[in-house]
């Protein structure tokens, strides 16, 4: 009995219960959003509500799965994990288009296609991967170097600047910018978790912002420049100049924005009503479904989920402070990072507070690879503190 006492206080019952508000809106968003009837194969509506379910069916046992094991396993195997990861993305890059095996959408090469499965996407996954080896590396590193000095805090940056670069590269030839740009957000947050100094992050993230207002900068002031010397193109430019005047693009890369933020700005204060939905958004199930939650529930229920968002991300910052083992700090730091990045990414674009980009809304947006990816994540989390508890228990025994 008192076993079980344990297990019950050990097990995150608050996450747990979070997980399911966010399945229950994500399947309501989706029913609402495909009853516009614009998804249909052969003039008969498609219904992504059984899918969707199916993916939280198999993203539950993933965290169960990933849950039952140990920190110390996924530090021993975080290499094996990682490098499984850019395999598959090395594999996905190296194998031509013409086998079934590959899938590619939008010019992007982003999918493997297996059959009786459907479509997965290997990056989602390898976000995760990349926070287990990054957590790996800096645990690593300070075990070695307890005396920490501007040369080791060099050497730190070094490496993980370099385990960013080798699943970097194979997304950006896909190429996925959004996705490479949850990377970047990751890499940022552990640099600082991982007590690197100011005297070397002032300087790099002050040269990262410089370069990215130099770079928005050129694309609406120097055009030629951009194009002549550095060989852009300036269709690479137009979600920037669509982001920021997206009428004056109304026929092409704006007509997205503008249909988004109709859809928002007519749900008002209470919304329409559940299903209520009358302007057209393309993929409001996947990538635009916070319009579908906003022209339904209006300001008040857009609110509601932002501040879910919050609670969640509260619950996950709680969790990281009371652990005591480094290795599962910076997994939780890095999933914390990673879910906030794709939060603020995805709300941000459909208000056009930030360019446009494919970035799903972490549990609620329709996708497999995404949902999947973001539970074994969440399963991570799971997984730290229940053991974390272990331990605890643990020493209170022996006392």
């Amino acid at each position: 009995m008192k076993t079980d006492i344990k297990l019950q206080e050990r097990f995150d019952w608050t996450l747990a219960f979070i997980m399911l508000l966010f399945c229950l809106i994500s399947l309501f968003a989706i029913a609402s959003a495909q009853t516009t009837g614009q998804y249909k194969v052969s003039g008969v509506p498609i219904n992504f509500i059984p899918s969707q379910i199916q993916w939280y069916v198999v993203g539950s046992i993933i965290i169960a799965i990933t849950m039952y094991l140990e920190p110390d396993q996924y530090k021993k195997a975080a290499w094996i994990i990682y490098g499984g990861g850019v395999f598959l993305l090395a594999l996905l890059y190296i194998l031509p288009d013409s086998l079934a095996l590959v899938e590619r959408r939008n010019s992007a090469k982003s999918w493997f296609h297996l059959p009786g499965i459907g479509s997965i996407q290997p990056a989602e996954f390898m976000k995760t991967f990349f926070i287990i080896g990054m957590a790996r590396m800096i645990t690593q590193h300070h075990e070695k170097f307890v005396e920490k000095t501007l040369k080791t805090d060099f050497y730190l940056l070094g490496k993980m600047l370099l385990v960013l670069f080798i699943p970097l590269f194979f997304i950006m030839l896909q190429p996925d910018l959004g996705t490479g740009l949850v990377f970047l957000a990751i890499t940022a947050a552990l640099f600082v978790v991982a007590g690197i100094t100011w005297r070397i992050l002032l300087p790099l993230f002050a040269g990262a912002a410089t370069l990215g207002v130099t770079l928005l900068w050129a694309a609406l002031y120097a055009q030629d420049f951009l194009q002549n010397k550095l060989g852009f193109q300036l269709y690479q430019f137009g979600r920037i100049y669509s982001w920021l005047d997206p009428y004056a693009y109304s026929s092409n890369e704006g007509l997205h924005l503008i249909t988004a933020l109709n859809a928002i700005g007519s749900g008002e204060f209470f919304g329409k009503g559940y299903k209520g939905r009358e302007v057209y958004v393309a993929e409001s199930h996947t990538d635009f479904i916070f319009t579908t939650i906003a022209e339904d529930w209006g300001f008040v229920g857009a609110s509601l989920v932002v501040c879910m968002y919050f609670f969640l991300i509260y619950h996950l910052t709680k969790i990281t402070l009371e652990l005591k083992d480094p290795f599962s700090t910076y997994i939780c730091a890095g999933i914390i990072a990673m879910i906030t990045f794709h939060v603020i990414e995805n709300i941000g674009m459909t208000i056009q507070l930030l360019p446009i980009t494919g970035i799903p809304l972490p549990f609620i947006s329709y996708g497999g690879s995404s949902l999947m990816g973001n539970m074994l994540a969440i399963g991570l989390v799971f997984s730290m503190k229940f053991h974390h508890r272990t331990y605890m228990f643990g020493a209170d025994d022996k006392e």
